[in-house]
Parts: C-alpha cells; structure tokens; sequence
C-alpha cells in the first residue's frame, strides 16, 4: 500500500469515527460568497486625457510618481490601452476615448483630411471645423463638433438626464470637441494667449479671472524648473537639425506665449482653470452625475519639440504628475464621490537622432519624395496625366491618406491611382499601401488589438465619406519628418506600437485595485463608464466592451457585455 494511499484511509476512518461523512465521497460544499451591492453611480466622472502619454512613458517612470500619477496606480490599472487604429493623432484619439467607438465609426479619420471636391482652394479641412461656415478655414477654423458622427459618453448622460452637465477644457479646441460631443455646456481651450471658447458664447468669469493670471505670469516670465533626481540621467545633449535637444528646463522669457504652451505651464494652467470651473459650475454637486473631461496638451507639445526620450519630457512628466495631484486633492477637499479615467490619444517616437544612439539604427528621417506634391508630379510624369487644376495627388504629410484630385475622367482616375500604389510600394521606407476599395471591402477587426494586421489597423480608421484613394503605412522607425526645424522634431501618426498603446487607468474611493497587463481598447472606457453610472445604452451602441473596476467578486459591469 502506497503512503498517500494509507493517508487518505486514514482520514476517510478519522472521519467516519468523528461522524462526518468520508471525503472522498462528500466534499465539502463550498461557503456561498454573498453578492456586494453595487455602489451608487458618483457624483461626478472626472475623464483625464495626457496627449502624447504613451504606455513606453508611463512605464519608464511610474515608479517615480509620488501625486496623482500615483493615486491612480492604486486603482484599476492598465497598461497596454491601444488606440488600436493606425491613425494615432490627436483628433481620432480623443474621438475614441469617450464615444466607444473607432474612428472607422466616429468619422474623425485624421486631424485633417481633404474633400478634393471642396470649394476652398486647399480642400483640406480640419477635424473640428465647421466647414459649412463661410467663416471657417482649415488654418482658422470655426469650432464644432459637426464632424463628429456618434454620441459622447457626455451627450449620452444628458439625453439620459438633462440636469447632468458635460464641462471640457484643454489646450486644444479638438481635444474639447472631441472629448465633450454635441452637448456641452462648457467648452474652453487656449488660443494664441487666452482661453477661448465657441464662436458666440461669451467667457464666463472663472474663465476671464484665469486668462487675467495666466496673462500676467507671461507677461513676467518664470525661472528654469528644477531637475528631478530620477531625470538626471536624461541631461544629455543631442544634436538634432541646426541645434541640440536634450537640456532644456523650460525657463520662460517674459512676453512669449508660445513658449509657455510647450512646456509644463501649460497643464498648470489648464488645471488652474478646471478648478476654477469646478466651483463656479459646481460640479459633482448637482441633482445627477456630471462628466468634467480635461485633456492636458504639454506632453505632446514637449513631445513634438524636443521629443519624449529627453530631459525635457522627464520634467514634463514629474510636473504632470503634481498637477493631476492638485486636481485630485482639490476634489477631495470639496468631498465629492468621483470616479477618474486617465488614458491618452497616443503616444509617440523618440526623436531620430537619440534613437540611432540608442541601439535602434534603423530609425530614419522619410524620403522626400513620398510627400504628396512629390509623388504628384513624379506620376504626372510617368502617365502624362495633369489636374485640370490645383494638385494631381493631396495629403498631409508623406504617410496616411493621399487623395486623387477630382477633375479627372473615370480612367485617368484609375491610372493614376495605380501609378501611386506602384510608386509608394516601391520605396525601401514603405510598410504597407491599401486602395480605398480594398479597405471597404475588408471587415472590421476583431480580437485582440496588438495582434491585428496593418489591414486591419488601417481599416479601423477607415470612413469612405471622408478617406483617401491610398493610404500609405510607413515602415517602423521611420519619421514622417524629412527636416527637423524649430518647434517640430518628430512626430506620430503610424500604426506601431510606439504610436498606439497607452495606459488606462480608473480610480474610485474604496475600489479594490489591481493591475491586468492583458491587451485592451480605449474604445472599451465608454462602456466600463456607463456600466458604472447604471446608463441604458442601446446594443451595438460601442465598438468596445465593458471592464470589469472591481478587483473581487462583485461586477461593476452589471450584465454589460464584457
């Protein structure tokens, strides 16, 4: 007889003997786990948008946060978010983040797209514009969330409840549109050197007092920041263009604005002006639940300046860190019940020239001749065919989508399209071309996103009403920048993963925390925020799924589809 055989008589007879049945043929029965109640929905959603925090920064310094970066670790924490489409801008980002929906569904296929049959001589037309206003160009364009084509999380709420207030602000006018949706009652963002708001409203006074301070510490300038021990390493000066990035500490030369925008200032006063607001709105004090987005533009503005390998970034980040915490302490302070998401548009590159110093030489600048005028007159002249007038080929850059001009037969439209598939395919820096048939007729992707094909990420910002006749994926590494110059040294837009995973993360009082490293969508926070509110929300309303905030037993999905 075998030991584990003897033991297991052995107590089978103890048991008998004490007069409880033999184990091995009555197991216990598991203790019920009683059901948790579900919370009550909060007060107030407090949505935090980073522009530019890729998931690569935030796991390159999350161990040193020691405020509201911190505070949020302790929730709900996920670090591989993706904007799982291949145009990772700012527009079609923050358009995902709180609709549920791609950008294949919310039509913001881009900042900026073109409309070869538009009556404006540049046909390019910006995300958040109205274009119908006579008013409005893609340069200075009449803000509106017209070219939004689905609901917010905020319109929903409203629609739901009318005494809920949707309140956005930001750096930027498409973070707002994008963010708040059709129904805001207050929408503010900086332009030139003041915030502003929609054409025809008026500044409200909490607004008016913030301009006033923020006008004053530009007119006095400001001191250098202090350089935070952990960024220390990063003080290295690196050539890039005519000058060297790498060293910079943001010291503010009195009178210049713009200057102040591409630094840590900015989202200090961005946070300045969502406290101000806070109070003279009242918001998380009102008969229902309000939703308060605030989209904070300074890392991306240092990104594309000086790039997010840097010392500059490291600043911006430790700075970032300190002003979530004041938002979030002020938040307390006030003793309002409020749930926070923070998670980013996408992310982004470090500059070409640290990257080829840092064990990555296959980072390059682009060939300049996959800019859209290049590839225009290199096909007129290979085909002979020229645009009755203005471009043979439009676009914004030399990646993304390329449009045919218009004024073109049926047949000179196709040759020319196949002239530009064949030349864009040929150039050693080119991922992946697709013709815009190519891409109607491939389905919406499923599964998960990091193991989606370029077809598919590129189908997922696809709109046939808006989209090009070829869209161009650049390889990985290569910048669509050909010439750095002042204010731009590399940028975003590809369908990697340096471009598309971002944290997401939620933070209530109480909750049960957790980390879950598995890939998942900002597409998904829509729906994980109107399970939480207990908001009705018809089938197939989101391209996501609902998360699951609690890290024990309970289900703070309630049912949703997860």
């Amino acid at each position: 007889m075998s030991l584990r055989l003897a033991a297991s008589l052995l107590a089978s007879a103890t048991a008998l003997a004490l007069g409880a049945p033999a184990l091995a043929d009555n197991p216990p029965a598991a203790a019920p786990v009683a059901a948790t109640p579900a919370p009550p929905p909060p007060r107030l959603v407090l949505a935090i948008s980073v522009d530019q925090f890729s998931a690569d920064l935030f796991a390159r310094y999350r161990r040193y946060f020691t405020a509201g970066l911190a505070r949020l670790q302790q929730g709900a924490v996920f670090p591989s978010g993706y904007q799982s489409h291949a145009a990772t801008e700012t527009c079609p980002g923050h358009s995902t983040l709180l609709t549920g929906a791609r950008p294949a569904r919310t039509g913001i296929i881009a900042n900026y797209w073109f409309d070869p049959g538009l009556a404006r001589a540049d046909k390019r037309v910006y995300c958040s514009e109205d274009v119908a206003d006579p008013a409005s160009t893609s340069r200075e364009p009449v803000v509106s969330p017209v070219n939004l084509k689905v609901p917010t999380l905020g319109d929903r709420m409203k629609e739901a409840n009318p005494a809920s207030r949707n309140v956005a602000v930001s750096a930027k006018d498409r973070a707002v549109v994008m963010m708040g949706g059709h129904t805001l009652d207050a929408g503010y963002w900086w332009k030139g050197n003041a915030f502003t708001t929609f054409a025809g409203k008026s500044l409200s006074p909490a607004v008016a007092a913030q301009n006033r301070a923020t006008a004053a510490l530009i007119a006095r300038g400001a001191k250098p920041f202090a350089v935070p021990a952990w960024c220390a390493a990063q003080d290295r000066a690196v050539p890039v263009g005519d000058g060297s990035l790498g060293t910079g500490r943001f010291a503010l030369a009195a009178g210049q604005p713009d200057a102040f925008r591409a630094s840590p200032r900015m989202d200090a006063a961005t946070v300045d002006l969502a406290l101000r607001l806070l109070d003279e709105l009242k918001l998380g004090k009102g008969p229902a639940t309000d939703l308060f987005s605030v989209s904070l533009s300074a890392s991306d503005y240092v990104g594309h300046v000086y790039g997010p390998g840097g010392l500059e970034e490291c600043i911006q980040v430790a700075e970032l860190d300190k002003s979530i915490g004041r938002l979030l302490a002020a938040l307390d302070a006030r003793k309002i019940d409020y749930t926070v998401v923070l998670s980013a548009d996408h992310g982004g590159p470090d500059v070409v020239e640290r990257q080829e110093l840092q064990a990555y030489p296959q980072a390059a600048r682009v060939d300049e001749a996959l800019m859209p005028a290049a590839l225009g007159k290199a096909i007129s002249a290979a085909t002979g065919i020229v645009a009755p007038s203005g471009p043979l080929v439009y676009g914004d850059g030399p990646f993304g989508d390329f449009y045919i001009a218009r004024n073109l037969d049926a047949a000179q439209k196709v040759t020319v399209q196949a002239a530009l598939v064949e030349r864009m395919r040929a150039s050693p820096q080119v991922a992946a071309v697709f013709t815009a048939q190519e891409l109607a007729a491939a389905p919406s992707p499923t599964g998960s996103p990091q193991d989606w094909t370029l077809l598919e990420r590129a189908r997922a910002s696809f709109d046939a009403s808006r989209a090009g006749d070829v869209v161009l994926l650049l390889k990985r590494g290569i910048a669509p920048i050909a010439h750095p110059g002042p204010g731009y040294s590399t940028t975003h837009g590809s369908p990697w993963d340096y471009d598309r995973r971002v944290p997401i993360l939620f933070w209530r009082k109480g909750m049960a925390g957790f980390e879950q490293p598995a890939p998942v969508e900002t597409v998904d926070i829509a729906p994980t925020l109107a399970a939480v509110l207990g908001l009705a929300v018809p089938a197939g309303a989101f391209d996501g799924r609902c998360l699951d905030l609690d890290g024990g037993a309970a289900d703070t999905c309630h049912g949703a589809a997860k």
